[in-house]
């Protein structure tokens, strides 16, 4: 069965059921999805929301990954953020656009990955909206909770340590050996399809004396200049310390690629960082900007209107 036939307001009712399953709504949703709009819960006060839109061709491949591995990308890339800022996520929201010729387990399967991905932080798929187009178009909207200060990129002082949890580089190492026509070896090409952010150690990273975090989602050399811009710091990599994959080009991969979904964030130098965390650089006074190994790198990393789509 197709969603065309099925009709839009049937796949809603399949989408939500889907979504209902397993872990139900978490506890951060007071009101899921059936009424005109969702209610969730902001103990605090305050609610941390960020956005991401996912474009077929452009940010997945239908050929290239299962429909259960773009949902948990989409639902990742976005509670990757919330985390990013110190919060716990709540509820996430979606609307989808969808040629009316997909097949309605093709769906079906893409809103489990939505929802086994919000599972891992105890957060809720709440609602959404369902269109009809050309090509499968992901709008994704994550929330989250505040138990503590925001940890924003701009606390970052000199003399702080730079340090990053996750993988890097991987992805970029997966989406090349895709564009080659291999799916092997099977753990980069996963890393591609799904990216694995490590949630709970960047959870713990108030408590470790965070001073600024961010998602690496774009490169990290990248990424780190947005943090060195908004703490009016220099941020100085030594490139030997920054994990990659074991590929030739593993280490400007690990300094460039996106999508990994790793975090980077930089601790007072008494921190006592967990092995989790791999220190990579420092802090310091200067000209915001990033050098590795003392020179500056770039461009460094992904931009939708400067490279052309994969």
């Amino acid at each position: 069965m197709t969603v065309g036939e099925l009709g839009e307001f049937g796949i809603i009712a399949r989408i939500t059921a889907r979504l209902s399953r397993g872990t139900g709504s978490g506890p951060g949703v007071l009101l899921g999805p059936g009424d005109d709009a969702a209610i969730v819960a902001a103990p605090g006060g305050r609610v941390v929301a960020t956005t991401d839109v996912l474009l077929e061709g452009r940010h997945f491949r239908r050929d290239w990954s299962p429909p259960y591995d773009i949902g948990r990308k989409a639902a990742a890339q976005n509670l990757a953020d919330v985390v990013a800022m110190g919060a716990r996520p709540t509820a996430l929201l979606f609307g989808f656009g969808v040629p009316g010729d997909t097949a309605v387990d093709w769906v079906e399967a893409l809103c489990d990955g939505l929802r086994d991905e919000c599972a891992e932080v105890s957060a809720s798929v709440a609602g959404g909206d369902v269109v009809g187009a050309d090509s499968v178009l992901l709008a994704v909207t994550a929330l989250g909770a505040l138990d503590g200060p925001p940890i924003t990129r701009s606390g970052a002082r000199p003399g702080d340590v730079v340090a990053v949890c996750g993988r890097l580089g991987h992805a970029a190492a997966g989406l090349d050996l895709l564009s080659r026509g291999l799916i092997e070896p099977a753990d980069l090409v996963g890393a591609h399809r799904r990216p694995r952010p490590p949630y709970a150690a960047a959870l713990r990273a108030r408590e470790l004396g965070a001073t600024a975090m961010l998602d690496v989602s774009d490169g990290l050399v990248q990424d780190l200049g947005h943090l060195a811009e908004a703490s009016g710091v220099r941020v100085e990599v030594e490139g030997a310390a920054v994990p990659g994959p074991p590929v030739p080009e593993g280490r400007v991969m690990a300094l460039t690629g996106g999508e990994d979904h790793a975090f980077a964030a930089t601790f007072p130098p008494v921190a006592a960082l967990p092995a989790e965390w791999q220190v990579i650089g420092t802090v310091v006074a200067g000209k915001p900007g990033v050098t590795v190994d003392g020179r500056s790198y770039g461009p460094a990393g992904w931009d939708h209107f400067r490279r052309p789509k994969p």
